[in-house]
């Protein structure tokens, strides 16, 4: 099992590498926004054409999005009302500090690709005035990375098989939701959502080995 994960990271962070590669090199041409660059263009342009800018759903996928930052709440104060109860951090359950640790390398992601810009959005959308960096979905990997990693760890926290069997479907419904609902909201270009998905599990991937290895010790 443990080679499989460690397997699906690599293979997971090589197809994020190369998707990155072929955004920048391959089939790239103008047809963004103020004649912003995009890599494999006739893909790209061809899946926007279909869907446009479909503001109803990137609000609704907003809200998932605001649903998964709340679940990540839950667990950090779970953590700090831990760190009140016990009086220290070493009593901290492993499994906090461990999704600690992961939205910690989300966020740096977050702010690392906002500096390093692939490629641009699809539009300008109404609220902004410029140019956004898109790639990957920042939404996408929030989703699929908190959502994920809360369906990992639920059997630490919930004992009732079927309030567990609950949440979970909660999990995998606001994970959905919001990777569905960036697809077809057309603020990103489909590259976007696919790199945002394959970083997504090559840390959930990483996540799940660093908790098993923890737990060992």
């Amino acid at each position: 099992m443990k080679k499989k994960k460690l397997f699906a990271a690599l293979i997971c962070l090589v197809l994020f590498a190369v998707l990155i590669a072929a955004v920048k090199k391959v089939d790239v041409a103008s047809i963004g926004p103020e004649n912003s660059k995009i890599g494999l263009s006739s893909i790209n342009k061809a899946f926007h054409d279909m869907t446009g800018l479909n503001m109803t759903i990137y609000k609704i996928s907003e809200i998932f999005g605001y649903l998964s930052l709340a679940t990540a709440g839950v667990f950090a104060l779970t953590g700090f009302i831990q760190l009140i109860k016990r009086k220290s951090l070493a009593q901290v359950d492993k499994e906090i500090f461990s999704l600690a640790g992961l939205y910690v390398i989300v966020m740096g992601l977050y702010v690392a690709f906002n500096k390093i810009v692939i490629n641009y959005r699809p539009e300008i959308l109404p609220d902004e005035e410029e140019l956004e960096a898109s790639f990957p979905s920042s939404h996408t990997m929030l989703g699929i990375v908190i959502m994920g990693s809360a369906i990992i760890v639920l059997k630490k926290y919930i004992e009732n098989n079927a309030l567990r069997k609950c949440v979970a479907l909660l999990c995998c419904i606001i994970l959905a939701g919001t990777v569905i609902g960036r697809l077809l909201s057309g603020a990103h270009w489909l590259t976007d959502i696919i790199g945002g998905i394959l970083i997504s599990v090559a840390l959930l991937s990483i996540f799940s080995l660093a908790l098993a290895k923890y737990n060992e010790v």
